[in-house]
């Protein structure tokens, strides 16, 4: 599902390396942690996954397709069509309902209103949040608008969740819940890849590699997808 070969990518004047020769495979249906300290290059590795950044060079292949040369304009449509995002911030709109929130997740798909207001509403129900489709962020918990968060990166199907740090804001056992929401997903077909700081939350997943200083040190092999630990 996602091949990463010879990655590199430097910032600024003169260059400084922020990966340096990374290789990553993650087969379909895998759930792979990506943990790493604060700067390690875990956030710009997970950037460049989702193709909202470039290598500096490098092969960057997703569901069989290399997209490192692919103009800004398709790379939009392999982000619309193939990839979800979820955040550690949520990035919701307070003066938007839960249920608009996610339907918006849809509207660069071309979807009528009424198509994506249904999508939308299988899609909070899928979470557990079908009682709060008319509720505002700030009607919510942090469970439940990373909740809203997810049901708006999943809302259309894509074969592939990204999720920077999305307990990082959470308590004990908002981030519990959450987690068992993405092994549920995982579990239904999604290839999920998170990053992390958190080892003993990396440790708990079926798969995990370690970003130190821009290299990937250990990569363990595949393992068939399952649930979160």
């Amino acid at each position: 599902m996602i091949e990463l070969t010879d990655i590199t990518r430097s910032f600024g004047t003169p260059p400084v390396e922020v990966l340096r020769g990374v290789n990553l495979s993650v087969a379909a249906g895998e759930f792979v942690g990506v943990v790493g300290p604060s700067g390690s290059g875990k956030s710009t590795l997970l950037n460049i996954l989702g193709t909202l950044d470039r290598p500096t060079s490098g092969r960057v292949v997703l569901a069989g397709d290399d997209v490192s040369q692919l103009s800004d304009n398709a790379l939009s449509d392999v982000r619309c069509h193939r990839i979800g995002f979820v955040f550690q911030q949520f990035h919701l709109s307070d003066g938007r309902s839960a249920l608009d929130n996610v339907g918006d997740g849809l509207l660069y798909r071309g979807c009528s209103r009424q198509t994506r207001r249904r999508e939308a509403t299988a899609a909070l129900e899928r979470v557990g949040l079908g009682h709060r489709l008319r509720h505002h962020p700030s009607q919510l918990s942090g469970g439940e608008r990373q909740r809203v968060a997810i049901a708006r990166a999943t809302v259309g199907r894509p074969a592939i969740l990204l999720a920077d740090e999305p307990t990082g804001n959470l308590d004990q056992a908002s981030g519990a819940s959450v987690m068992e929401l993405l092994g549920e997903l995982n579990r239904e077909g999604t290839t999920i890849v998170m990053i992390t700081h958190d080892r003993e939350l990396a440790a708990g997943l079926p798969r995990s590699v370690r970003v130190t200083d821009g290299v990937i040190h250990d990569q363990p092999a595949h393992h068939h997808a399952g649930a979160v630990a």
